[in-house]
């Protein structure tokens, strides 16, 4: 066994055990293969590895089953089979999960505001021309300049609504925002509204500090994204919160340099919505992310079926490769398949090519890294079983771990405090004293007040970045700004 601590992946063709180095695991990685071929409990077992290192994990759970982290499994039929096989350790156990939804019905709800996700987020979200993205960057500008704190999609609708109404406000801007663009812009958040997108943008939002806190036990975390409609519904925007996110983890984690473990483990199922349909400016600065943030402990691990779903810019970063089996029918399949065996380091006891299509569920070709980070020999493996269930909880067992779960209470109430639409609104009472309208209250009638209260320590950081907006500062949104030459305030 290597001497570094290992992240056990299961078992090689001689029966010993087979690892990737902890202290590299924020080199990212790549989990591939045909439906069917075992991604799913692969990334189950991945996570649960992490979990065990102290190491925290945000993943989408695509499909539903990946939420049977939170329960203890029971090995029954092949996978009983499995452990007694491999004799690796093996305890039965529930892992600490955390089940977010943006709807708020199988999670906590999860949120973000468009002042943090910014115009070239939202623009890709919104998939805009290049004169609409000039009326965007216009109106994030402007409400900047005037204290217009954008939380959620009435706050951006009324901003652009008072510019069309009062252009003089755009001053030297002026001439990017043309009433038509500002037109098409409102029917394209009335758009994504019709998806179901406008619970995603508001408060409380999501704050990084209770995704990487550990347990008392020492365990890390395990955040889990129920995406299964998003994907199916509205694909853009979970590719897009997954960018945010990633940009986020950047900006606001500190340089770590060379760690013994990372402080987080960041799985994109579906990895192939990522890249499809990005703009490449957008595509060529989530590359340089990926490339940038293993220097801040944070390890990418993109699920897919092919490896041709992600850029070579891409494919040249990953340090941990498990390939599931694969299937080539025609010329152009058979040519990606051996592009898949070439990118390993080969093995002289096999045909990397010849196995692809003879692994059979739960067996993986592993491409992994000798401890001084040097690929190494490529591995025929069978994958380690979870120790948690395999299949998803019931509603009784989901609802159970959202009412036990750290966060509860602290995302499940949304706040509508003042911000850009409340602002606007005032002034145009001002003018008409007579028509002012009543306070503001929360989506769920009470006082704003009552839940400022409870959401104090979340409300003063948002406070601090208005009082900076009030101030003249620019406000530049994530790392997507940093990499168009500014920097956050």
């Amino acid at each position: 066994m290597p001497s570094t601590p290992q992240l056990i992946l299961g078992t090689r063709t001689d029966g010993q055990p087979l690892g990737h180095p902890l202290k590299l695991a924020n080199r990212h990685g790549l989990i591939a293969g045909a439906t069917g071929t075992g991604k799913t409990v692969t990334l189950q077992r991945l996570a649960e590895a992490f979990s065990d290192a102290g190491v925290a994990v945000f993943a989408a759970d695509i499909k539903g089953d990946l939420c049977g982290l939170g329960a203890a499994g029971v090995p029954q039929g092949k996978l009983a089979e499995r452990i007694a096989a491999q004799g690796l350790p093996h305890q039965p156990q529930a892992y600490p999960v955390t089940l977010w939804d943006v709807d708020g019905q199988s999670g906590h709800p999860l949120r973000t505001t468009l002042s943090e996700m910014g115009p070239l987020l939202l623009g890709n979200l919104l998939e805009l021309t290049d004169s609409q993205q000039a009326a965007l960057h216009a109106a994030f500008k402007v409400a900047d300049r005037e204290g217009l704190l954008l939380l959620d999609l009435k706050d951006l609708k009324a901003v652009l609504n008072h510019l069309r109404e009062q252009p003089e406000a755009l001053g030297e801007d002026r001439a990017l925002f043309a009433g038509a663009s500002a037109q098409a812009l409102l029917r394209r958040l009335a758009t994504l509204e019709q998806q179901g997108a406008e619970a995603f943008f508001g408060e409380p939002a999501l704050q990084l500090e209770d995704v990487l806190r550990p347990e008392a036990d020492g365990r890390g975390r395990i955040h889990l994204l129920d995406a299964s409609r998003l994907v199916h519904e509205a694909p853009k925007v979970y590719a897009t919160f997954l960018i945010w996110l990633l940009a986020e983890l950047f900006e606001q984690l500190p340089e770590r340099g060379d760690a013994d473990k990372p402080v987080l483990a960041l799985f994109f199922d579906e990895a192939h919505l990522l890249f499809g349909d990005t703009p490449k400016a957008l595509r060529d600065r989530l590359e340089q992310v990926v490339r940038l943030i293993r220097s801040k402990g944070v390890g990418v691990y993109f699920v897919t079926q092919s490896p041709a779903d992600l850029p070579d810019d891409i494919l040249a970063q990953l340090g941990l490769r498990i390939q599931h089996g694969l299937r080539a029918f025609t010329a152009k399949e058979q040519k990606a398949l051996r592009a898949v065996a070439d990118g390993f380091r080969p093995n002289p006891a096999f045909d990397s090519l010849q196995v692809l299509t003879e692994l059979g569920i739960g067996e993986a070709l592993v491409g992994s890294l000798e401890d001084k980070g040097t690929p190494a020999m490529v591995e025929r493996a069978a994958i380690a079983p979870p120790q948690s269930r395999v299949g998803p909880l019931s509603e009784a067992e989901r609802q159970a771990l959202i009412r036990q779960s750290p966060q509860a209470g602290r995302y499940d109430r949304p706040v509508d405090r003042e911000s850009a639409y409340e602002i606007l609104r005032d002034r145009q009472a001002a003018r008409v004293p007579d028509e002012a309208p009543a306070p503001a209250k929360t989506k769920e009638g009470g006082a704003l007040g009552d839940v400022l209260g409870e959401l104090a320590g979340q409300a003063l950081k948002s406070a601090a970045r208005q009082a900076a907006n009030q101030l003249g500062r620019q406000l530049v949104r994530g790392l997507l700004g940093s990499l168009l030459g500014s920097k956050r305030r």
